[in-house]
């Protein structure tokens, strides 16, 4: 019969426990996949005092009893050796035929995490608290604003549910409402009144350089196209003959300065919008003095792109985005009086707050925005906004 081991302190060790020369416990197991692995501890039980000078940690038979719970559960030992970042990159795996767009974020959170050190974290060891303290930091620490907060969660967030489904971890800690832990300090989409709106359209109108633009943000304020959809129109879309404008792609450009063409941000964004007798007259305008260039830009095989830049490319985002904001600063510095922030956004923000006043039907006024949902639509009245403009439910897919 073999001896009965015992500790320094003469108690009978179990099986599979032992204790080192230097003091410390050790318990020896073989996990479900057949691999020997070990737990240590500076105490044998829980009553057992914390030595002096040495972190305070479970006991060993408390980590014993934790083992014998996940083997029961299946719970992967030590959430599978899996850090954060490779637990997300595992998880980005899986998403595929994403839109380019989408692409572009994923690759921005993991570039966050190789920086990080909670990428470096194994994913067994975060709580809850853990998740929050460390979005927190994001924002206070390192200026992230709530939307890319929002963001960064919204990949982390599946990725540890995914080790929840498999059983890597027991718990998902980053399942709680992002709100309850950070301030929002996104800006409130704020639609300009009519007589904002107009007088915006009259200042650009008038304008000795501006006024190139004036008919582009007049179809921006009465279509409420995405600016991405605006960008994607070629003269083929415009239908003068049944009234309408043919949405069916957005053009967009890459990180790497690569054009390409997807499909608007949702099934329902594939749509005809009907131009009113104004909006016609504008693309007309638009078409007759749009800029003739040896070559027509090609992008995803479309040609005929509406707006061209100095390089005889189409005009993306980004330069509608700068053009209205210097329109904005000159506009108040002249009239000596102050206006909403004005991007192509709050032109689509604010068309749809004017259809619905008009009293257009909801599910109409649904089908020309290109929501899939009726509820990101119908707006609600805000109170806290100073010209009692109304404003959209939370939503992202506006």
């Amino acid at each position: 019969m073999s001896e009965e081991r015992r500790d320094h302190l003469n108690r009978k060790l179990r099986f599979g426990e032992c204790q080192n020369s230097d003091g410390r416990y050790r318990y020896t197991y073989v996990d479900a996949f057949g691999k020997k692995r070990s737990v240590y501890s500076w105490r044998l039980d829980t009553t057992d005092p914390h030595p002096e000078g040495k972190r305070h940690d479970l006991s060993l038979r408390e980590k014993e009893q934790k083992v014998a719970k996940d083997t029961y559960d299946h719970i992967a030992v030590n959430g599978g050796n899996y850090t954060v970042l490779e637990l997300v990159e595992r998880y980005l795996k899986l998403k595929t035929g994403v839109r380019q767009s989408t692409q572009i974020g994923y690759r921005t959170v993991i570039n966050l995490l190789k920086k990080d050190p909670f990428g470096s974290l194994r994913i067994d060891k975060i709580r809850l608290s853990d998740a929050k303290i460390w979005l927190i930091k994001l924002q206070r620490e390192d200026g992230k604003s709530y939307s890319s907060i929002h963001t960064i969660r919204g990949v982390l967030r599946p990725a540890f549910q995914m080790a929840e489904d498999d059983d890597l971890i027991r718990k998902n800690p980053f399942r709680f409402e992002l709100a309850t832990i950070i301030e929002n300090d996104s800006e409130p989409r704020e639609a300009l009144t009519e007589k904002q709106m107009n007088d915006y359209l009259d200042y650009v109108r008038d304008d000795d350089y501006f006024s190139r633009y004036y008919d582009g943000i007049f179809i921006l304020f009465n279509t409420g196209m995405r600016i991405s959809e605006f960008c994607g129109l070629t003269v083929s879309d415009i239908d003068f003959d049944e009234h309408r404008i043919n949405v069916e792609r957005q053009l967009i450009r890459t990180s790497s300065g690569k054009y390409i063409v997807q499909a608007p941000k949702t099934h329902s964004g594939i749509r005809f919008i009907p131009m009113t007798f104004e909006v016609e007259q504008a693309f007309r305008r638009v078409i007759s003095s749009r800029r003739r260039v040896k070559s027509e830009p090609a992008v995803g095989g479309c040609i005929g792109f509406l707006f061209l830049d100095k390089n005889g490319m189409p005009k993306l985002a980004m330069h509608w985005q700068k053009v209205m904001q210097r329109i904005r600063e000159k506009y108040c510095h002249e009239r000596l009086r102050t206006l909403p922030k004005i991007t192509p956004h709050v032109c689509r923000h604010t068309f749809c707050t004017n259809m619905a006043r008009k009293g257009m039907n909801p599910k109409m006024l649904q089908y020309i925005m290109g929501h899939a949902d009726v509820g990101v639509t119908i707006p609600v009245p805000n109170s806290n906004t100073k010209n009692h403009s109304s404003t959209y439910r939370q939503e992202q897919s506006l």
